[in-house]
């Protein structure tokens, strides 16, 4: 016999897919508005990329930093104190269409929503070789913004071949005494302003059909191990960072087959709003974001995703 819980008989004015800063903030937005939203977080990727991350220094409030699971679990209490029902849940199917909108998890729960915000978030790119999550925030980064301060005077690395590659490789010359950029081919991927800039830059030298094969170091890194991709021979690279450039993905397999996605692949918004081409759906954070990918960003992003869901709640007729 089968039994249906209080949680999938109620309709939720808001429901909201992921739980980085973007869904966070939305949820916190949407709480005080008093619409009580339910977050489905995730059982896996709970607290988006930045769970990953140690010191976070360029988040507006923390002028020592904070480590990016403590910044995270400040975000999801503020949600819980504004009301927001959080379940680690990953959500497998979803009805997008029509007044009410149905959201059902792996785990086979039915939730019903009036409005909904997709905020799943991207995934960084990664290259796949032993050690490479290990070191993470420990010499192995996928973003210069966040971590390129850490690396003052170090002799550091960047992955890639595009135009991704070369910015994080520029701003990291801010920093470091020297970057070496690590690319696959014989010749950069990057627009040719990007590519002339950084072939100019006193500070970046390169290394060309050359691929990393291993991570050298115990508790941090220590160098690198490159691979040519026109031979296999090896040789060594005396690196204490390592920054991946290779692109990342927005996760948006949920909704990609009914909602618009850009050519960047990410999901399509009404110019400054969250609104999608769906009414009720909306989304925010780095699955709309191709450029930014910041915590910052993302969380002013889940802000205007809740006050564009307060605004259609309000212009809907009344419940009886």
């Amino acid at each position: 016999m089968s039994v249906t819980t209080e949680t999938t008989e109620k309709i939720h004015d808001v429901i909201i897919v992921g739980s980085g800063p973007a869904g966070y903030t939305a949820g916190i937005y949407t709480g005080r508005a008093n619409l009580n939203p339910l977050i489905l977080a995730s059982s896996v990727k709970a607290g988006g990329e930045l769970m990953n991350t140690t010191d976070v220094e360029n988040f507006p409030g923390f002028p020592e930093g904070i480590m990016g699971p403590d910044l995270m679990a400040n975000l999801e209490q503020q949600a819980e104190r504004f009301g927001a029902t959080i379940e680690f849940e990953d959500v497998a199917s979803a009805e997008l269409t029509g007044d009410i909108k149905t959201l059902t998890t792996g785990s086979g729960e039915v939730y019903k929503a009036r409005a909904v915000i997709i905020a799943t978030g991207s995934a960084y790119r990664e290259l796949g070789i032993p050690r490479e999550k290990e070191l993470s925030g420990y010499g192995v980064s996928w973003c210069a913004t966040c971590d390129g301060f850490f690396f003052k005077d170090q002799d550091i690395a960047v992955v890639g071949g595009g135009d991704s590659a070369m910015e994080e490789a520029l701003f990291l010359t801010k920093f470091a005494r020297s970057v070496t950029v690590i690319h696959r081919r014989d010749e950069l991927r990057a627009s040719k302003v990007m590519a002339d800039r950084a072939l100019a830059h006193e500070k970046i030298r390169f290394e060309f059909n050359a691929a990393v094969a291993e991570i050298k170091g115990e508790k941090k890194v220590e160098g690198l191990v490159i691979e040519s991709t026109l031979d296999g021979s090896r040789k060594e690279l005396a690196v204490t960072g390592m920054f991946v450039a290779i692109g990342a993905d927005p996760r948006t397999e949920l909704v990609k087959d009914v909602l618009t996605l850009t050519p960047e692949g990410t999901i399509a918004v009404d110019g400054r709003t969250s609104k999608t081409n769906i009414p009720g759906v909306f989304a925010a954070g780095d699955v709309i974001d191709p450029t930014y990918r910041q915590a910052i960003t993302s969380a002013g992003s889940g802000c205007v995703a809740a006050i564009d869901v307060e605004h259609y709640l309000a212009g809907l007729p009344a419940v009886s």
